[in-house]
């Protein structure tokens, strides 16, 4: 009869392991969202520490913040991943070509080879997450389409490279962390190819799942799995809570003027 206890009561633990994991993959993406805003990358981290999940989600510290204001902390950044990757491309160039023909050339690879088809599922709060690894110096992410997905909801870009127009992202103060000395300069046509949308794909050393959670800001990207998303916030907001207690009484005692880091 013990023994049958037990295996009833062990079932029961199992059930309700499962119901908790269903009941946070069902969490829907305007909730992550609100229970992730104003979390910093380390109180994340504290709260995947919690979870068990030790140095899981910490992007390699080759990829940071593109550019920094630290009036408004506008280059911080919480949203819900959506993935592309683009690869090298192996397909053979015309050679030189009249202005004409080029820009023709350039149309159909565009079309055809290396489009945005990610774009069209873009939501508010997406961040754009893009694995480029190993197509070289070409810039998959501009001035214009990166504002263009900004427009249709995104709040930022990740990736491991594949940026250019730089001064004029940072000036349209869209969140972008890259792997600053991995950026690029050429376009798509004749360097790269996209291969897949919503598949998971690695980008700084991290496993990143379509819908998984990414914070960023100036100690760099971590990677939330969808599944923890709930539990690692619930901790995380313990540790905010407790370090703007601590450094506002610190502020306090020294006369600073408080700042929205510590209101």
């Amino acid at each position: 009869m013990k023994k049958y206890n037990r295996i009833i009561y062990t079932a029961i633990i199992v059930l309700g392991l499962a119901a908790m994991a269903q009941a946070q993959d069902n969490i829907s993406d305007s909730e992550i969202l609100k229970l992730y805003e104003g979390l910093r990358v380390a109180d994340v981290s504290d709260g995947m520490d919690k979870a068990g999940l030790w140095d899981v989600g910490l992007m390699d510290q080759k990829i940071i913040a593109m550019w920094r204001d630290f009036d408004d902390l506008s280059h911080l950044m919480v949203g819900i991943a959506l993935t592309a990757r683009y690869v090298p491309s192996n397909e053979p160039l015309p050679g030189k070509l009249s202005e004409e023909e080029f820009d023709q050339w350039v149309g159909k690879w565009y079309n055809e080879l290396s489009p945005e088809p990610f774009a069209d599922s873009i939501k508010e709060g997406h961040v754009i997450v893009i694995d480029a690894h190993g197509d070289g110096d070409t810039g998959s992410v501009g001035s214009f389409n990166s504002l263009a997905w900004v427009k249709k909801g995104a709040r930022g870009i990740v990736t491991n490279g594949s940026v250019r127009d730089t001064d004029e992202i940072a000036k349209q103060k869209i969140p972008c962390y890259i792997d600053w000395q991995n950026r690029g300069r050429g376009i798509r046509p004749g360097r790269n190819e996209f291969e897949s949308m919503n598949k998971t794909i690695v980008v700084g050393g991290v496993q990143i799942n379509p819908g998984d959670v990414i914070v960023a800001d100036g100690d760099g990207v971590i990677v939330v799995p969808r599944k923890y998303a709930k539990e690692v916030a619930d901790y995380a907001h313990k540790t905010l809570t407790g370090d703007k207690a601590n450094r506002r009484r610190l502020y306090e005692q020294m006369g600073k003027e408080m700042d929205n880091t510590v209101k």
